[in-house]
């Protein structure tokens, strides 16, 4: 498979404080879907603001297609932080269209085609509802979209389900499997669930505690297309239980 993201020996801290994370090696391949589990605290959501540019390492390099990401790497990585940051006075097809305005490519042509995309994520009928109008799991189907629409091949999704009620998030674990297979994109993706990682991931990346030791992968290998249903099937109980073993044996949990 092609590489997308290499990271070779990370190390981050904050001035005056002992490292959040140190030596992290990673590789990411195109088209993979990769998640990244560990304990509060750990730096998994520092590790993708590194990715994404938003905080500088103190050590280490960071390729992107085997090169290092340039300057403005929010154009080449697209990255979704654990709030939606939805703006309560823009509309949603006026939210989603917030990247493009950045980026000067706003027009009539890129509105009809987000008018076509919030048909896709199932929001057809609220193009010009406000944020407060939406319901969770909308609002967050609206956010994915706006961060899509920045046109990065890599997605770093910072648990965007976290504040979601259990029935909410199985309907949005449904929705990501059926939408993710049609987009064709790199995503990385945090979450605290086991579950949720193992339906929805290639891999799984385990964070070590207090920045102590490598991170450790675990190849995720059912086949696609993913079902809900594979929650309850031998093969995903196996994964759940040797996953549980190996953040009790590390710490993690």
């Amino acid at each position: 498979m092609e590489e997308l993201l290499s990271l070779r020996r990370l190390t981050f801290s904050f001035p005056r404080q002992k490292p959040v994370f140190a030596d992290l090696s990673l590789t990411v391949h195109k088209g993979e879907f990769v998640s990244v589990i560990g304990a509060s605290g750990c730096g998994k959501s520092t590790l993708f603001k590194a990715i994404a540019g938003l905080l500088a390492p103190i050590q280490g390099e960071i390729s992107l297609q085997g090169c290092a990401p340039g300057k403005n790497r929010l154009g080449q990585i697209a990255y979704m932080p654990q709030q939606d940051l939805l703006l309560p006075w823009r509309t949603v097809l006026d939210n989603c269209l917030l990247p493009l305005e950045i980026k000067g490519r706003a027009g009539k042509d890129k509105a009809a085609s987000a008018l076509d995309m919030l048909e896709r994520f199932g929001l057809a009928g609220y193009e010009f509802a406000y944020p407060h109008e939406l319901s969770g799991g909308m609002r967050q189907r609206a956010a994915f979209l706006r961060t899509l629409m920045t046109g990065g091949q890599l997605m770093l999704l910072d648990e965007p389900f976290g504040a979601l009620d259990a029935m909410t998030k199985r309907e949005m674990h449904r929705w990501l499997l059926e939408l993710w297979g049609e987009l064709g994109r790199t995503v990385m993706f945090i979450t605290h669930d086991l579950e949720e990682a193992i339906l929805l991931s290639d891999r799984i990346f385990l964070m070590p505690p207090c920045s102590v030791g490598p991170l450790q992968e675990l190849n995720v290998g059912l086949p696609r297309p993913r079902r809900l249903q594979m929650n309850y099937e031998p093969g995903f109980v196996s994964l759940r239980a040797e996953l549980e073993r190996r953040l009790y044996e590390t710490r993690i949990v």
